[in-house]
């Protein structure tokens, strides 16, 4: 009974309903967040399917390439560079890319990974060959976003951005190194002895100060003793000007006593010799001091 019924009408329904389902297990196509779908028409871009359910026409386009949209970290890679200086470094870089137009990565570069490096490799000898050493060590990141910029400009055409291009160490040759490690050195020593230098340079200088604020502090000492002196001369000479020559006798009286007064205080004498001008000259004053009195 079921081979008559196979046998007669129910082959062309099964072979239908086979159909049915195989047009549409090819013609719908679910694709994923993270990817997109390059659809082909007999060999020819048809269209680029983003996320979701997706319709094609069965039997005559096919998904030629399905292409995720997650960004990607190619594998750190290392090239050497010389600088302007004549200095050959080793430059390690990593690169982060996102493909944005499958259509354009598919069709127009065959191997976008090696592509990539490729260009970062040219773009950093070119930028660190337009600097010296010591510009590349201390504008790293500068010159890290040079390269992204000039990346991002090239590989505009693949349908892909450079989220990120980052310049992870720059590494010298073991000569330069010993070289630079020893001029750092010298450098180093050279420092020290300009310190000294200047320290001792510095201890002269107030040492030259203090001298010359001792001197000068003795001068305006000079200077205050001899006004003083030329004071207590006008004094006199004002005196025996308004007093005549008794004030002059008056005023050597006084010295002659003064100077008896300082033997007499010696140690040791208890017996003082005076000369008849000296008594005369006690007389002289004591006289002058009744008569003043």
């Amino acid at each position: 009974m079921i081979l008559e019924l196979i046998d007669g009408g129910g082959v062309v329904y099964l072979l239908l309903a086979a159909f049915i389902i195989v047009s549409l297990f090819l013609g719908v196509r679910i694709v994923p967040q993270s990817q997109q779908y390059v659809v082909e028409r007999f060999g020819r871009l048809r269209v680029v399917l983003g996320p979701g359910i997706n319709l094609i026409v069965p039997f005559i386009d096919t998904v030629a390439h399905k292409i995720s949209v997650l960004e990607r970290q190619l594998p750190n890679t290392r090239q050497d560079a010389i600088t302007t200086d004549n200095v050959l470094v080793q430059v390690e870089t990593s690169v982060f890319y996102r493909i944005m137009e499958p259509e354009k990565t598919v069709y127009r570069i065959r191997d976008v990974d090696a592509a990539i490096q490729t260009t970062v490799a040219g773009i950093v000898r070119s930028e660190i060959g337009t600097m010296e050493l010591d510009e590349v060590q201390a504008n790293r990141a500068r010159l890290t976003e040079r390269i992204s910029e000039a990346i991002k400009f090239v590989v505009d055409d693949w349908g892909i951005e450079v989220t990120r291009a980052e310049l992870l160490d720059v590494n010298l040759d073991e000569a330069t190194r010993t070289a630079m490690l020893q001029q750092l050195n010298a450098e180093r020593a050279r420092r020290a002895l300009v310190t000294e230098a200047e320290g001792k340079r510095r201890a002269v200088e107030l040492a030259a100060d203090g001298d010359l604020y001792a001197a000068q502090k003795e001068a305006e000492a000079r200077r205050i003793l001899a006004d003083a002196e030329a004071y207590a001369t006008g004094v006199i000479a004002e005196a025996i000007g308004r007093n005549g020559l008794e004030a002059a006798q008056y005023q050597v009286a006084l010295k002659q006593v003064e100077a008896l007064t300082k033997v007499g205080e010696g140690q040791g004498k208890q017996t003082v010799i005076v000369p008849a001008q000296a008594l005369d000259a006690f007389g002289d004053a004591f006289r002058m001091l009744r008569g003043k009195g």
